[in-house]
């Protein structure tokens, strides 16, 4: 199927077919997995993401803090009055998820899942069988429409009202050949005044280049790239936006009462945005 949106733009919804998982080849939502400490992955994703470690062994923290940021924005957004979330690019489940964090605020927060993952959809709509207001769609962050478009997202969501969006650690496995500017403009253009957007991406600003090497050359053959951005890049991300306190930040600083120092190898920034009234 094939969505046309009123600019003459088509959107190709992703596929959720389990049986088209190749766990020969690497995928970044097992891999982050792995560095979590989770169970859903494979001898790829294991080989690819201790490849990565063998040069960067912060990558775990790294992981978790990126992780604790996602937890530390929902909530914080939550608190704003925002009570419907929508995770691009969400990964395999790990708790606190989204919901769980909103919850814990507004236990009425709707929250949508969107992967292109099939094990990541297998995995979410296995938690999500008994969670009202929750659900779980196959989509891509490069497509947008799939979600913004999706019959069941439309029908949980009210765009007319403020919604987040979190790209969390998700951007950075959209080359800019895929226009992952337009992609994220295109959402932004799409969501009410009062609405926030959401990111964290690895920065080439500051890391050190072996670690920045080890890391691409990990992803080079999962199904998605690493690609590093510099802060400009990073920050292009919220234009037409404005930036919540503390702005543009390490992951592990980003409105953390008590901080662990930023690993030195990598440098992950993070930040939201807010969509003006």
């Amino acid at each position: 199927m094939v969505f046309i949106d009123s600019g003459g733009q088509w959107w190709r919804p992703a596929s959720d077919d389990p049986a088209e998982i190749d766990f020969t080849v690497p995928s970044p939502a097992r891999m982050y997995d792995y560095y979590l400490g989770g169970k859903d992955h494979f001898p790829a994703d294991r080989e690819a993401a201790e490849k990565a470690l063998a040069l960067v062994p912060s990558g775990r923290g790294l992981a978790r803090a990126n992780r604790d940021f996602l937890v530390r924005a929902v909530t914080h957004l939550a608190r704003q009055g925002i009570d419907q979330f929508i995770d691009l690019g969400t990964g395999l489940p790990t708790s606190p998820n989204v919901h769980e964090a909103a919850r814990s605020v507004n236990p009425d927060a709707k929250v949508v899942y969107v992967d292109n993952d099939p094990l990541v959809m297998a995995h979410a709509r296995a938690m999500l069988a008994d969670s009202g207001g929750v659900i779980a769609v196959a989509g891509d962050a490069r497509h947008p429409f799939d979600f913004i478009g999706h019959g069941a997202v439309r029908g949980l969501i009210d765009f007319s009202r403020p919604v987040a969006v979190l790209f969390v650690a998700v951007l950075h496995f959209i080359t800019d050949d895929e226009k992952p500017y337009g992609a994220v403009a295109w959402v932004r253009d799409r969501i009410a005044p009062g609405s926030y957007l959401a990111v964290s991406h690895i920065t080439s600003d500051g890391t050190d280049p072996a670690a920045m090497a080890a890391i691409q050359d990990a992803y080079k053959e999962a199904t998605a790239p690493a690609v590093f951005r510099d802060t400009p890049g990073i920050a292009r991300f919220f234009d037409g936006l404005e930036l919540a306190a503390p702005g543009l930040a390490e992951v592990s600083r980003w409105r953390n009462p008590d901080p662990a120092p930023a690993p030195a190898a990598v440098r992950f920034l993070a930040a939201i945005g807010r969509k003006a009234w």
